[in-house]
């Protein structure tokens, strides 16, 4: 049975004026499904690179990457955006909020192709906006939410699709420390639903909600190994 996440011997290489870089090193991992994963490394370890390869943002440079069977580098272009729109939702640290959408509408934008109605969509967003504690904040705009507020539109957004996968690119690294820990809560909820998550941070201290602890240094897997249970919210 293959894994439900596989990277074979995946390297990615930058050119710049003669010289090349290299982001990942020949990384080989295998996911399985219902795993929550932290990815930690120093500045320029390879973490977002590798989340990028992940989630199909980015053509590795060689080696093969594998969702539920499915070979990424085999879809065409059209097919590898419904996939990754049906199985994978993303999260950055940045939110990526349109700002002059409201909530509601900003959770709405992935489902633009759909042939559903407006009322649908409507009805669908702000069922996950509550989902995500933001009930009554559904028609504000970016602007007159906070720093987690911003993130948790940004999750419901990811959760759209219903997605089997999250990849979170250091998604508390805008906000406070009480703040992150409400979103960790949030990733943690999600994680017990059934979603696997892999989650790429500078904070070690996540560890302790994770399954399992994958380290890079210099676009190598220095580390890789299971954790504990992980942290249950109160």
């Amino acid at each position: 049975m293959k894994p439900f996440i596989h990277l074979s011997d995946v390297s990615m290489l930058y050119g710049n004026n003669g010289t090349i870089a290299a982001a990942l090193r020949s990384v080989s991992l295998a996911i399985d499904a219902g795993e929550y994963v932290v990815i930690t490394g120093e500045s320029g370890a390879g973490k977002s690179t590798l989340l990028t390869v992940l989630g199909g943002l980015q053509v590795p440079t060689s080696g093969a990457v594998s969702i539920k069977g499915v070979d990424l580098s085999a879809l065409s272009a059209d097919r590898l955006a419904d996939f990754r729109r049906e199985t994978i939702g993303f999260v950055f640290q940045a939110y990526h909020l349109l700002p002059y959408l409201t909530a509601r509408e900003n959770v709405m934008v992935p489902m633009s192709p759909l042939r559903a109605g407006a009322r649908e969509k409507a009805e669908r967003a702000d069922t996950l906006l509550c989902s995500v504690g933001l009930c009554g904040k559904e028609d504000r705009l970016p602007s007159e939410l906070s720093g987690g507020e911003c993130q948790r539109v940004a999750i419901a957004r990811a959760l759209i699709h219903d997605p089997p996968v999250l990849l979170a690119d250091e998604p508390t690294g805008n906000l406070d420390s009480a703040t992150g820990e409400q979103i960790l809560d949030l990733f943690s909820e999600l994680h017990r639903s059934g979603k696997t998550v892999l989650m790429v941070t500078h904070n070690r201290a996540n560890l302790s909600r994770a399954t399992r602890s994958i380290r890079l240094r210099d676009g190598l897997v220095a580390e890789d190994g299971p954790l504990m249970a992980p942290y249950q919210a109160l």
